[in-house]
């Protein structure tokens, strides 16, 4: 995940001019995030380029999430955000899916859609907190992970 496309008119507002979009979103992740150490943001026309030390492939991808889910990023460069490869011997990180978000789109729908049972929407949100404040405002555009069950 070193380079995703994203909606760039939905999502949270963080600034209003590409000036300050850089400063805003690094301020985002250093808040939202404790787990990347020395991060970096470069903003440019809609790319918002994000480097620095993340603790784990998680910890990775929830901050290209987070980014890419900010009003006026289209897209996300990470190639330097880097996480650890796990040791041979670790077993392996679950997959995760990622999914857009469409028109009409409920947590419950989407995890009825995955899991069987729109109950299970919880697993969805819990999963998407980060990104999520409340499971009933979600948005079209908005790219979420969907664990494996």
């Amino acid at each position: 995940m070193g380079l995703l496309d994203f909606a760039r008119d939905v999502g949270r507002q963080l600034f209003d001019t590409d000036a300050e979009a850089a400063d805003n979103i690094k301020q985002h992740l250093e808040i939202k995030t404790s787990g990347i150490k020395n991060i970096e943001v470069e903003f440019d026309d809609g790319v918002a380029t994000i480097c620095g030390d993340c603790d784990s492939k998680a910890t990775r991808d929830s901050a290209i999430l987070m980014v890419g889910n900010i009003k006026g990023v289209e897209k996300v460069v990470a190639d330097d955000l880097k996480a650890p490869e796990p040791p041979p011997e670790a077993p392996p990180e679950p997959e995760e899916t990622f999914y857009e978000i469409k028109s009409g789109d409920t947590l419950g729908a989407i995890a009825k859609q995955f899991y069987g049972k729109a109950s299970k929407y919880m697993t969805i949100f819990e999963a998407n907190r980060d990104i999520i404040d409340d499971p009933n405002k979600i948005y079209p555009g908005q790219k979420i992970r969907i664990p494996s069950e």
